[in-house]
């Protein structure tokens, strides 16, 4: 068995994925590094179902697709399943744009497949570069711990291997990788490192991709120390999974930006000191904002601070339900649950407003509702109160953030809420004891 062999079964071992139930999903472009990983791991677990992930960015029209088409062949004379897609012509042609539409792309096809395991052909030279790409563009320990091994659904079982070896694997196993004409463009920056930075630092020492990495693993150790103290703190300031805006900035200058990097970090983002220093800045500057600030971190991902908490916020469209309720039942969609039910007991003990479940007496209000997200025009009268107010007065009364509230559902009649789902219900269906109905709306186990 050769070196690239042992490296993954053992690799397969450290992280409990040696099972033959298992899905495997590969990155796989059809280049040297994807092509001999899917070769080798192909015969290190024969017996799992392996599919290979190809995006076709079809910027080199006609280049991209005979590599697909070499993708495709590769795969079915291995027996590995290959799903492809082509990337849209409106997505920009910069690296930061293709990485992060090649990571979508992996999302969504580990949901289509329902499996979190997907394997990058990530190897030693590319933690090199990437290292030397970040210490250009500025970073700390944190950075210089290079490409992770694993990172949530992301494994990565060749960053010991060389690409010399990987050239000699496809070479000994007779494929026939794409070789991508792009690679040589040295305008993009990490192709100009590869090209014209390693060759220079290798006349120094013939074995700087070694030693590079080598600075890697000491930084991962070193890191570890700094993850178990900051781990400590964030314990103490984060509630609900929110860090707390005042106790963030009780910390130390350097704590708050080590945390500013956890949070790119977790989010897989690209960053430099620079864009750390911009986000410290304006979380500084937003401290006491009472609706709150937003600032862009991708298309996507936001960072958002009022005066009360800090976080990250996705701004994909969720698909929210929409339920005419005619009648006692359940009523369902794929995702949610919404459940009337009469109910002619005693209650002792109330819900608390936040949680999903209300009991409420609807004897004097006509059987029609509606269960959608705001309009504008909508009124409530609050729980305690005599009159209505407007639904925004509502909503900003009990603090809520302004990239939330579109996400909120509400029971409705025309432009009047009667429960608002986790804040409160109407004074016009309170009970004191004995209710006529209980209301329930919860999401569906996945």
């Amino acid at each position: 068995m050769n070196k690239i062999s042992e490296e993954i079964k053992s690799f397969l071992e450290k992280y409990d994925l040696n099972h033959e139930e298992l899905i495997y999903l590969i990155g796989f472009s059809g280049g040297y590094d994807s092509m001999c990983l899917a070769n080798a791991l192909k015969k290190a677990a024969p017996k799992n179902r392996i599919i290979a992930l190809h995006l076709n960015h079809g910027w080199r029209g006609e280049e991209s697709d005979r590599e697909e088409k070499n993708c495709v062949e590769f795969c079915n004379n291995k027996g590995i399943e290959i799903y492809c897609e082509k990337l849209s012509n409106s997505v920009p042609h910069t690296e930061t744009a293709a990485r992060e539409a090649r990571y979508n792309f992996f999302q969504k096809c580990s949901e289509k497949f329902n499996t979190h395991i997907i394997f990058t052909a990530h190897n030693k030279n590319d933690n090199a570069e990437t290292l030397l790409y970040r210490i250009c563009t500025g970073t700390g320990i944190c950075g210089l711990r290079g490409i992770c091994e694993n990172r949530e659904i992301y494994y990565r079982p060749l960053l010991n291997i060389s690409r010399d070896e990987i050239e000699k694997y496809c070479k000994d196993n007779k494929l026939t990788p794409n070789i991508d004409s792009s690679n040589s463009n040295i305008e993009y920056k990490r192709n100009y490192i590869r090209a014209k930075i390693l060759p220079e630092l290798k006349k120094i020492n013939p074995n700087a991709i070694d030693k590079i990495n080598s600075l890697s693993e000491i930084a991962k150790e070193e890191n570890e120390i700094v993850e178990e103290y900051l781990t400590k703190i964030l314990e103490k300031i984060t509630e609900d999974g929110k860090i707390q805006t005042k106790k963030f900035f009780k910390q130390s200058n350097s704590i708050q930006k080590r945390i500013i990097y956890k949070l790119f970090l977790y989010n897989n983002l690209e960053y430099d000191k620079n864009r750390i220093l911009y986000i410290q800045d304006f979380l500084k500057e937003n401290a006491n904002s009472k609706s709150g600030k937003t600032c862009s971190l991708t298309e996507n991902l936001w960072i958002f601070i009022n005066s009360e908490f800090i976080e990250i916020i996705n701004n994909e469209k969720q698909e929210l339900p929409y339920f005419h309720i005619l009648k006692e039942g359940k009523y369902e969609n794929k995702n949610y649950i919404f459940e009337i039910e009469k109910f002619d007991k005693v209650v002792r003990k109330f819900p608390k407003e936040y949680e999903n479940t209300a009991y409420v007496d609807l004897k004097n209000i006509p059987f029609e509702f509606e269960i959608r997200t705001r309009k504008d025009g909508d009124i409530i009268q609050p729980f305690g109160l005599d009159g209505t107010q407007k639904l925004k007065k509502y909503l900003n009364s009990k603090k809520i953030p302004n990239h939330k509230k579109d996400t909120l559902l509400f029971l409705t009649q025309g432009n009047e809420v009667f429960w608002a789902i986790n804040l409160g219900i109407s004074d016009k269906i309170k009970t004191r004891q004995k209710p006529t109905h209980v209301l329930k709306f919860y999401k569906k186990e996945q």
